[in-house]
């Protein structure tokens, strides 16, 4: 069944009509033939007497293209290279106030450690060296105290990678107690980084890597327009970007981010190449499991795991990506006997 839609930008397109077909007369177009099909808008079929079609569906040329699957690239050679950033910004709270996302208990985690070790052990599985780079944005940093929207959490711009989640969790409680919570919630300038790397990476010789930043926020961002600009510019590069909604705030401009309900666009009116973004709001997953007053894996990150696959997967398997290699063709055979 082939179903044809007028396309919208605004995501709203209108239905035409509707075909069947086989592989088999789509092949005809493999030799130079032209076929062709009725669009019948079943609709318009049962009200009106003389409705013939609602246009001809013309197949001049036919070509097949394999479709490679996450696991084909990962065994093509292809890495998975995680980043982690934290939203440092006042809106979470003072620390030391028992209703603050990032408040400091001795015995409980907060909303942010919970989304973190959630969502970070999940994310590390797919992780190729298991080494975060970890990045906070939104608050004022020693030894000056100016703000930063892109520091490294450990204090180590040369070297702002942590040893699997668990570093990050060690890095995190460790700078929180030094940070002063600011704001504003500006997430460009930590897209802008990870693209960066992206873009360098992009022709390695050794293999290619594929970048997913996971960003981790308590809500409303400030720098909408850098925002978008910024995502359209990641979407020409091997990157994707997961956003985690933690707490109950109005995440809607997240969602607009998200471009299930329409193409996202810089403000120059450029659409992205690839939808990049994913949303999580970890509100419907929060409840962990808690040993020795830190979080761990528990029934609600089994449910998570199959949501986050397909957002981990998706970026890899984008149509045609120009800066992916394409996967070896191995003898499956072969494969079943190493």
């Amino acid at each position: 069944m082939c179903i044809v839609w007028d396309w919208d930008s605004n995501g709203k397109h209108d239905f035409i009509g509707e075909f069947t077909s086989t592989f088999k007369e789509m092949r005809g177009a493999m030799e130079g033939k032209q076929v062709q099909w009725e669009c019948i808008n079943p609709k318009y079929k049962a009200k009106k007497k003389n409705y013939k079609n609602s246009g001809i569906v013309i197949l001049n040329q036919c070509k097949i293209h394999k479709m490679h699957s996450f696991l084909d690239y990962i065994m093509g050679g292809c890495q998975i290279q995680f980043t982690v950033a934290i939203d440092f910004t006042a809106s979470n709270g003072d620390p030391r106030n028992s209703c603050s996302l990032h408040y400091i208990h001795p015995y409980q985690p907060n909303e942010y450690l919970k989304a973190l070790v959630a969502v970070g052990e999940i994310c590390q599985d797919y992780d190729s060296d298991k080494m975060f780079p970890a990045f906070g944005f939104g608050a004022r940093i020693p030894p000056e105290y100016t703000v930063s929207h892109d520091f490294a959490i450990n204090f180590n711009e040369d070297n702002p990678e942590c040893a699997g989640i668990q570093g990050v969790v060690e890095a995190y409680q460790s700078c929180l107690p030094k940070l002063q919570l600011y704001g504003p919630t500006n997430i460009a300038p930590i897209i802008q980084k990870v693209a960066k790397s992206a873009s360098e990476e992009t022709n390695t010789k050794e293999a290619s890597q594929y970048f997913i930043l996971l960003i981790l926020t308590d809500g409303v961002i400030t720098d909408m327009a850098d925002t978008r600009e910024a995502i359209v510019h990641a979407s020409h590069l091997p990157m994707s970007v997961i956003i985690v909604g933690v707490g109950n705030a109005d995440f809607s401009d997240m969602q607009m981010l998200d471009g299930d309900d329409g193409i996202l666009r810089s403000p120059k009116g450029e659409p992205v190449l690839r939808d990049i973004v994913q949303f999580v709001p970890f509100r419907n997953f929060k409840h962990v499991r808690i040993s020795r007053g830190l979080p761990v894996g528990g029934q609600d990150q089994n449910k998570l795991a199959p949501y986050m696959f397909p957002l981990v997967c998706s970026g890899v398997t984008s149509a045609t990506p120009a800066w992916a290699r394409t996967p070896p063709t191995q003898d499956m055979q072969s494969l079943a006997l190493r």
